[in-house]
């Protein structure tokens, strides 16, 4: 037979465990919290805590992210702007405005 899908197995263990309906209350909850309690140990679920620790991790890495996505497209643009100053010839200014110079010192043969 094929398994059951976890709610269905549930619901016939808490269905056995309801049938000797003779037993003091206290046991038959006991029961069916031991029922429930290895269903859920069974599925893969965290605890409320834990999810909102992991949504707070989630949310700040998504800000760190989309930081980091606008800090290449800038690199990236500057980066476009270099090559287009180079293909027309032109030589990027450095800090000052002034042009690179050459970093030999300026004297030729040496």
């Amino acid at each position: 037979m094929a398994s059951q899908d976890p709610i269905s197995r549930l619901a016939q263990q808490l269905g056995e465990r309801l049938q000797g309906a003779s037993q003091a209350p206290e046991e038959i909850h006991k029961g069916v919290q031991q029922v429930v309690r290895g269903a859920f140990d069974r599925l893969d679920l965290v605890s409320r805590e834990d999810f909102d620790i992991l949504m707070d991790v989630m949310q700040r890495t998504r800000i760190r992210v989309e930081a980091l996505e606008q800090q290449v497209s800038a690199l990236e643009a500057a980066l476009a702007a270099r090559a287009d100053e180079a293909a027309a010839g032109t030589a990027p200014n450095d800090d000052d405005g002034h042009p690179e110079e050459d970093a030999g010192g300026g004297e030729a043969g040496r």
